[in-house]
Parts: structure tokens; sequence; C-alpha cells
């Protein structure tokens, strides 16, 4: 049964990837968690082995009706939410103009705007309760732009704007928001969850195909240890002082520190073009 002493966690897209491993961490450890995925048969076997403290409910975070009803079912099975994992997304690897709008609208309806309903949902009720987590699979990738991955990166570094402008307006709250940010991690991203862009054009090729290359060849090779990462959401989650952002494996961090540096010596190096284009100061 439900143990009303621990945290009730709220996460999407189960079937796979950090979602399952998450929900089987957070399940063998007694805390409650509402699993979720468009597919509930993927989760049959939590029902079984967590009949007390995992709720398994259908949800596509690109419908609304659908959002507002797992809402409804958890809150109404729970009591409440204390932590939302907007886990659910996908990538599609292709330079910009090889990705069409086909290939493309549907990643935004899941990474972007299906975040958006499911957090939306939920924040009246964290608002009310005047406490909360509110965890964004982000990625690297909404960080650091890369050739052969611009679209995804797009609906990526939306993720991130939008989160720390909702850590701000949160904060009084006592509701905390966390962008992790993950480097390659052993996860279904490149095998199942991924797409390619079907139109090459191969003028892009010697720009986009390592992008291409690692999408085919690094499938269960990626340094990131999924188990560990979801461990540090936890760690980040139950801290006092919760991160705005948690950037996940050594890849991830180095590519992040490269754009810092990159970025500072920018804007040394235009500091006085920047600077002149304000007018003069009392006018």
């Amino acid at each position: 049964m439900a143990n009303a002493e621990k945290k009730v966690w709220f996460i999407t897209g189960c079937s796979t990837g950090f979602g399952r491993v998450l929900t089987e961490i957070l399940a063998e450890s007694g805390e409650n968690v509402v699993a979720t995925a468009r597919n509930v048969e993927s989760l049959s076997d939590f029902t079984t082995r967590f009949p007390g403290n995992v709720q398994i409910l259908q949800l596509d975070v690109t419908s609304q009706s659908s959002v507002d009803g797992a809402v409804e079912d958890a809150l109404a099975h729970f009591g409440r939410v204390d932590v939302l994992v907007n886990n659910a997304g996908y990538g599609v690897n292709g330079a910009v103009e090889e990705v069409t709008p086909d290939e493309y609208m549907p990643m935004y309806d899941t990474n972007v705007f299906g975040l958006f309903r499911m957090t939306k949902a939920l924040l009246p009720h964290f608002r009310k309760q005047r406490s909360g987590n509110i965890v964004m699979l982000s990625s690297i990738a909404g960080l650091v732009g890369s050739a052969g991955w611009g679209l995804y990166a797009s609906t990526k570094f939306a993720v991130e704007g939008y989160s720390e402008a909702l850590a701000g307006e949160l904060a009084a709250f006592n509701v905390f928001v966390t962008i992790v940010e993950p480097g390659p991690f052993r996860t279904d991203f490149l095998g199942r969850s991924g797409v390619q862009a079907k139109g090459l054009i191969d003028d892009y090729a010697p720009v986009t195909g390592g992008a291409r290359d690692f999408f085919n060849n690094m499938v269960g090779k990626q340094p990131g240890d999924p188990v560990k990462a979801c461990a540090a959401i936890i760690q980040a989650v139950n801290s006092p002082k919760p991160p705005v952002h948690l950037v996940l494996g050594k890849m991830a961090l180095t590519r992040f520190r490269a754009k810092l540096d990159q970025f500072q010596q920018e804007m040394k190096d235009w500091e006085a073009v920047t600077v002149a284009t304000d007018f003069p100061e009392g006018t």
C-alpha cells in the first residue's frame, strides 16, 4: 500500500530509458510513483511487483485531455503529487535543411508543448500545496547546439528558457525547478526513441556525417550509466537547495565548459561593440 510518509513522484515516459530506471529505483525504495506511458502494457510488471506504491496510468502528453485525466487520477489515488518528472521526449537527427515539418512538429509537440501541458496541469496543485519539485529532462543539446541536431536542440533550448523562468516564478511558493542536462547515456535515445531524417542532402555529409555515425554506431556504447543518473536526480530533488541546472556525465560537462570558454572569449573580443550600442548615459 501507499506510504504516506514518502513522496509521490509523477513521471512521464516510463516505458524505457530514464523514466523506467527512475521508476524502478523509487518503487524499490518504497516511494510512491505514478508511472505513465502511452502504452501501459510496457509497465505491466510494475503492477504485480509494486501493487501498493506504484500507480500505472496511460498518458499521451500530446493530448490535453489525456494529461488532465492522468493528473486527476493521480491526485484521486494518492491525494497529492510532490515531484513531477517531465521525462517524455525523443530526438530527430539530421541537418536543419534535411528535417521536414512532418518530422520535427511531432517532436515539438512532445518535447516542448507536451512538457508545457504536463507542467501547467500540476502548477495549481503545487502552488496550493506550497511545496514540490519539477524535474525537466533536457539534454546537453539544450545548452550546446551542434551540427546534425539543430531541430532537437531547439526543443531543448526552449525547455531551458521556460524552466529558468518558471524557477523564478515558483520560488516564492517553495517549489523548485531542476533542469537535467545529460550527455550520452545508455538508454534508448539512439535506438527506439530516436528518429533520423529521411531526406539526406549530399552537401551536408561532411558536416553532419559524424552526428549520423554517432546515432547509428553508439547504441549500447554510451559512457553514461542511467542508474547513476537517476540516483543523481533523486539526490538533487532531496537536496535542501536543489540546483536549477544539473549537468550529467563527463562528456556533457566538457562540452558545456568549452562553450562557456568560447562565450567568454567572444564577449571579451566584442565588448567594445556591445557597450557602444547604448544611448550615451544621461540621455
